[in-house]
């Protein structure tokens, strides 16, 4: 039996992870070694562990926390309660996908603007026409600054 077994520093070497995460994962529940060594130390794993630790190494590339692992493995679930998880966990990622499309949009238009702008203008050099537009402008503004067109009709005033 022990010929069938794998030393951690045989399967984290063969994952590409460290002994130490082996060692949190244990000291977690996720991971337990089937045998320690008493006088080593040495912890030993088998063929159906390691296939464990594959399992668990794809939760953690798909994001899901090490606490997350932890209640997955603990919990006995269906086919359809599994796909569910996994579904939130897509939609989650989504949602990020669309924050950060959201910050390049903006970053662009500070582009776009940059590009595009005058050089600053005082607002002591402006004319007293050019400063009545300016503040009328902003005063004319009934929508909240949450909303992107004010923003952008605000962002355009203060670019003059």
């Amino acid at each position: 039996m022990d010929d069938v077994l794998m030393r951690i520093g045989e399967i984290a070497a063969f994952f590409g992870v460290s002994v130490k995460a082996l060692r949190v994962y244990e000291k977690m529940g996720i991971l337990k070694p089937v045998k320690v060594d008493e006088k080593t130390g040495y912890r030993y794993y088998t063929a159906d562990q390691v296939k464990q630790l594959d399992a668990i190494l794809e939760l953690r590339e798909l994001g899901f926390s090490l606490l997350e692992i932890q209640k997955l493995l603990e919990s006995i679930m269906t086919k359809e309660q599994y796909m569910e998880v996994l579904v939130h966990k897509k939609i989650m990622w989504q949602d990020k996908i669309f924050q950060a499309q959201d910050r390049i949009d903006a970053i662009d238009e500070v582009i776009e603007k940059l590009e595009t702008s005058l050089p600053p203008v005082k607002l002591h050099e402006l004319t007293e026409d050019e400063r009545a537009a300016l503040l009328n402008r902003i005063a004319c503004l009934d929508v909240s600054l949450h909303d992107l067109h004010g923003r952008n009709i605000l962002t355009e005033a203060l670019w003059l």
